[in-house]
């Protein structure tokens, strides 16, 4: 993955981290309240830091270029996938697992980015994404629950793993150079 590109999509994981922790704050036991409160602190000095080292690299190469509509056109319908499951799972009255159902198509749709971005650590984080919502699926099956109770913290602990470590990375990276 490119520098700018890896720069953007730690600050960005960060931020996911940030709206996972969040959404989890729907329905935690109460032990999980003051970690999910310390992972999106955690995660927001992510977003903020690796945000100004990429307005710092904005002028270095993309795997976007000429690539854009591509991009737009995968990251649409997987948006349009996601608000169509959620949409009809309210409707069918199973609105409890709108969460696990965004999370799910967020994680495939990872798979999808890293192909775009050709970056296979982020392919290698969809897939752990998906193997541990279907861990979460079948935990989830016998309570009554907001899938946001477990689906949030997973997604956000991964995300945020994700976000420290490329960022320690990429400070040693552009320390070096």
């Amino acid at each position: 993955m490119l520098v700018r590109d890896s720069l953007y999509t730690t600050a960005w994981f960060g931020l996911m981290s940030v709206v996972w922790f969040g959404w989890a704050q729907e329905s935690p036991p109460d032990r999980l309240r003051t970690p999910l409160i310390v992972g999106s602190v955690i995660g927001l000095v992510v977003t903020i830091a690796f945000g100004v080292l990429t307005a710092l690299n904005w002028s270095e190469p993309t795997a976007l270029e000429g690539r854009y509509t591509m991009f737009g056109i995968v990251v649409g319908a997987e948006f349009a996938l996601a608000g169509a499951g959620a949409v009809a799972l309210q409707l069918s009255g199973h609105q409890r697992w709108v969460a696990w159902w965004v999370a799910l198509i967020v994680a495939v749709h990872l798979v999808s980015l890293a192909w775009i971005f050709h970056g296979q650590s982020v392919a290698f984080l969809g897939i752990a994404q998906t193997v541990a919502l279907i861990a979460v699926a079948l935990a989830a099956r016998g309570d009554t629950y907001p899938t946001s109770r477990w689906a949030g913290p997973v997604m956000g602990v991964l995300f945020l793993v994700y976000a420290l470590g490329n960022g320690a990375f990429l400070v040693r990276e552009l320390a070096s150079s």
